[in-house]
C-alpha cells in the first residue's frame, strides 16, 4: 500500500487535524516508511513463538490484608472545599 499526499490530507480531515502543505510533504514519506516496516514484520516466521498478551510474565504482587484504623472522617474532610453531613459536597453535574 502506498500513502499519497491526498491520503494524508484525507486522514487529517477525518481526524480534524489542521496540517500544512509542509507537514503533508513531510508526513507522506514518513507514513510510507512506517507501512513498509509493518510489511517487513508481517513476513517474519513466528511459528515457534508462543502467543502472549504481554511481553513480560506478569505476577500479581499481593500482600495480605491487615486490619488497621482508617483516617477519621473529620480529618479526611479537612481538605475538602465543601462538605455536608460527613460527605464531600460537589457542584451538581446533572440537571433535573
Amino acid at each position: 500500500m502506498q500513502i499519497t499526499a491526498d491520503t494524508v490530507r484525507h486522514v487529517a480531515k477525518l481526524a480534524r487535524l489542521a496540517v500544512s502543505e509542509t507537514e503533508v510533504e513531510r508526513l507522506t514519506p514518513e507514513l510510507n516508511d512506517i507501512l513498509h516496516y509493518a510489511e517487513q514484520l508481517q513476513q517474519l516466521n513466528l511459528d515457534d513463538v508462543v502467543a502472549t498478551s504481554h511481553s513480560f510474565q506478569l505476577v500479581n504482587a499481593l500482600r495480605a490484608d491487615v486490619v488497621r484504623p482508617s483516617l477519621p472522617r473529620e480529618e479526611a474532610l479537612k481538605n475538602a472545599p465543601d462538605s455536608e453531613q460527613g460527605q464531600v459536597r460537589v457542584p451538581a453535574v446533572l440537571e433535573g
